[in-house]
């Protein structure tokens, strides 16, 4: 087998693992220990809630967006293609997959640019490793004529990768690179295993202005990985099972006067969306939900499912009494379990996350 049909394999590969993922029965998730204090009486009309968000510069008409998840074989095009008309059809963002092997073999490329054909005037991001060039980033934009550039980091990904890198020691430097050679934007993100307070702050050293924390608990390549390499590889990676941290993990533990902070990873209903922006996301992406709408039925069955979204994230928003998601982040919040025990060992202020709207109230009372 050619380094090209292998490099297609593994795309189709990460697909079919990532789908088995999906079909298994949900595991616990830390969003599963983030729970609302419930006030009767704080609710408002559904007709006074706004689910637009300001992400940077951008307004985006829906608080989440399709995130980056495949590219560059026949079977990863028609996925593509289909995540774009359920893009265009409802003005959700949307991400490709890792670019790079269109950047090497321009024949693959049409798996990719089928989102900004079927998108046109959509938001639509790029997406390339950390380790490429500053010139592999600008070749990436121009390919999707992307509005952002996803940088994704994927150390744990590489490690256990039986033709992954094991060098890690430049990365640092190509984020700097290429975050001032782009023409947009650059989104750096993990691959589910989650951005640390430190990364954040280090990033934001960078020149990063926006960061995907992208928590574990979602589509684990990990096990993606050692499932491809089974009865091949010498070491048995499995070890790292439960790696990093969680998308809430981050973004409560995050910097003040850091990135602008997107989440992903592990996020399966409405609720979940509400949870993250509640802990500080500005919006919240999805890939394996959506991805197995897809590949049940296509555009037509992720449409109704993306607009029934945005019905119940608006109906939750009212319950809560927010007339826009960035209002969450005066919600009262209780975290438990191992969420809490994380935060806890962190030195993150639980009684003050479950006083928000008292602490708002007061100060907004003292202007």
């Amino acid at each position: 087998m050619s380094a090209d049909d292998r490099r297609a394999a593994r795309k189709d590969d990460h697909v079919r693992l990532a789908e088995q993922q999906q079909n298994e029965a949900a595991p616990r998730t830390d969003f599963d220990d983030l729970e609302f204090v419930h006030h009767a009486l704080a609710g408002i009309s559904a007709d006074q809630v706004d689910v637009s968000v300001q992400v940077d510069r951008w307004r985006w008409p829906t608080p989440f967006y399709v995130n980056g998840m495949t590219g560059g074989t026949e079977k990863t095009a028609r996925i593509n293609t289909e995540l774009a008309i359920a893009a265009r059809e409802t003005g959700l963002p949307i991400a490709c997959g890792s670019i790079s092997v269109a950047l090497d073999e321009p024949s693959t490329a049409s798996g990719f640019t089928v989102i900004r054909k079927e998108n046109p005037d959509g938001f639509v991001m790029a997406n390339l490793g950390a380790g490429r060039s500053a010139e592999d980033a600008v070749r990436a934009v121009d390919l999707l004529q992307a509005d952002a550039l996803q940088l994704h980091l994927n150390a744990v990904q590489e490690t256990a990768m039986p033709e992954g890198s094991r060098d890690f020691s430049a990365w640092a430097r190509s984020v700097e690179q290429i975050v001032a050679a782009s023409p947009v934007p650059v989104i750096a993100k993990e691959v589910g295993f989650g951005l640390s307070r430190s990364t954040l702050t280090l990033l934001g050293d960078l020149g990063v202005t926006i960061a995907d924390v992208s928590g574990k608990g979602g589509t684990d390549f990990l096990r993606i990985e050692n499932a491809r390499s089974s009865g091949e590889a010498v070491v048995d990676y499995s070890v790292l099972t439960g790696f990093g941290q969680s998308a809430l993990a981050c973004l409560l533990d995050a910097p003040s006067g850091g990135p602008v902070l997107l989440a992903s990873g592990g996020v399966r209903n409405p609720y979940d969306v509400v949870k993250a922006l509640a802990a500080g996301a500005h919006a919240v992406g999805v890939a394996g939900v959506f991805l197995k709408a897809v590949l049940t039925g296509g555009a037509d069955t992720l449409v109704p499912l993306v607009r029934g979204w945005l019905e119940q994230t608006t109906a939750l928003l009212a319950l809560l009494g927010a007339a826009s998601p960035a209002e969450l982040i005066r919600t009262d919040l209780l975290v438990r379990g191992t969420l809490g025990e994380f935060c806890r060992l962190r030195g993150i202020d639980l009684i003050r996350l479950s006083h928000r709207s008292e602490i708002h109230q007061r100060l907004s009372n003292d202007r």
